[in-house]
C-alpha cells in the first residue's frame, strides 16, 4: 500500500508540471496583458510608461525566467500577488477556496444521494416503470445545462413565489442557517446533471454484475435477494460507479463558473473568471495549478478506496 502511494504520489510531478507549463503558455497566447486591461482606451498613456509598469511588473524578463520565478514561488507556498489589486493570490484563495468546495461537496452528496438507489433499483426492476422513469430524468438531467436551469430558478422563484436567495456568502460556522439559504439552490442545480451521470453509471454496472455466474450461483443457494444485492452484486459493481464521482467532484471544483456568476457566490470559479478577464497571471495561474492538484488528490483518494470496496484489490 505504502509502495502504490508513492508511486502514484510520484505522478503527481509530471502531471502537475504539464498542467503548470500549459497554463502559462496560454495565458501568455492571450491578447494584451495587465498593463493594456489598465489602460484600455486611455489616449494619454505614454509609451514610456507603460514599459515602466511592465518593467517593474516583471512582464519585460524572459519567459523561462518568469515561469521558474512562479513555480519555485508556489513550491515554496508563496502564490505570488495580484498584478490588479496588489493582494496576495493566497489570500484571495483561502476566501474564495471554502465557497466552491463547500458547493462542490454539497452538490456531489445531493447528486449521490438521489442517483444511487435510483440506479439501484432501476437495474434491480428492469424496463419497469422506474426504470423508464429513471432514464428519462436521466436524459433531462444531461440535456439541460446547469446554468439554463439555474436562470429558470431564479426567474419562476422571483415573479410567481417573490423569493430569491440572500446575495453573498456566510460561512456554515457562522450562521448555519442562511448559509444554507444561499448554497442550497445553487447545489442542488449544480447536482442534477452529475446526479444524471452517477444513475446511470450505477445501473448500467449492476446490470452488468447481475448477470454473473456467481450472482446466479448465489440465488441457486437459496440466498435471499436484498443479501445477494448488497453483499455480491453491489459492492463489485460499486467500483466505476466511485471511479465517476470521483471525476464528476473534481469537474465540480472547476466547472462551477457560471452557476457562482448567476448566485453571486465569491468562489474560486468567479476568482478565475475576473483574473482571466484582467489577465492577473499570477492569480489565474496558481489557482488552477491549485484546482488541478486538488483533482489528482481526489483521484488517489479513489483509488485508495478501491480496497476498501473490494477487499480483492490489493496494492503491494
Amino acid at each position: 500500500m505504502n509502495r502504490y502511494v508513492l508511486q502514484r504520489l510520484a505522478l503527481v510531478i509530471p502531471t502537475v508540471t504539464g498542467v503548470s507549463l500549459i497554463i502559462f503558455a496560454l495565458m501568455r497566447l492571450l491578447p494584451g496583458d495587465v498593463v493594456d486591461i489598465l489602460f484600455g482606451g486611455d489616449t494619454q498613456a505614454d509609451q514610456r510608461t507603460l514599459d515602466q509598469i511592465r518593467e517593474n511588473l516583471g512582464l519585460n524578463r524572459p519567459l523561462v525566467i518568469q515561469y521558474l520565478e512562479w513555480i519555485g514561488g508556489f513550491l515554496r507556498g508563496n502564490f505570488g500577488v495580484s498584478m490588479r489589486t496588489g493582494i496576495p493570490v493566497a489570500e484571495s484563495i483561502a476566501q474564495g477556496m471554502p465557497v466552491t468546495l463547500q458547493l462542490a461537496v454539497m452538490a456531489i452528496f445531493f447528486a449521490c444521494l438521489f442517483a444511487i438507489p435510483l440506479g439501484i433499483i432501476a437495474a434491480v426492476r428492469r424496463n419497469g416503470v422506474i426504470d423508464m422513469l429513471t432514464r428519462v430524468v436521466g436524459l433531462i438531467g444531461l440535456s439541460f445545462p446547469a446554468f439554463w436551469l439555474a436562470t429558470m430558478f431564479l426567474l419562476i422563484s422571483s415573479t410567481m413565489f417573490r423569493w430569491t436567495p440572500p446575495l453573498g456568502w456566510v460561512s456554515p460556522f457562522v450562521d448555519f442557517g442562511r448559509n444554507m439559504q444561499i448554497m442550497l439552490a445553487p447545489a442542488l442545480l449544480l447536482a442534477l446533471q452529475p446526479m444524471a451521470i452517477i444513475m446511470r453509471m450505477t445501473r448500467a454496472s449492476l446490470l452488468e454484475v447481475l448477470r454473473q455466474d456467481y450472482i446466479r450461483t448465489a440465488y441457486a443457494k437459496g440466498l435471499h435477494d436484498r443479501l445477494v444485492l448488497l453483499r455480491h452484486a453491489l459492492q463489485n459493481a460499486f467500483i466505476p460507479v466511485l471511479t465517476v464521482i470521483g471525476v464528476q467532484f473534481g469537474v465540480l471544483m472547476g466547472g462551477s463558473v457560471i452557476i457562482e456568476q448567476i448566485f453571486s457566490l465569491p468562489g474560486i470559479a468567479f476568482l478565475l473568471i475576473n483574473g482571466i478577464y484582467n489577465r492577473d497571471y499570477p492569480l489565474v495561474q496558481s489557482t488552477v495549478l491549485l484546482l488541478s492538484l486538488i483533482f489528482v488528490l481526489v483521484n488517489l483518494a479513489v483509488d485508495l478506496l478501491y480496497s476498501a470496496v473490494d477487499p480483492r484489490i490489493r496494492y503491494d
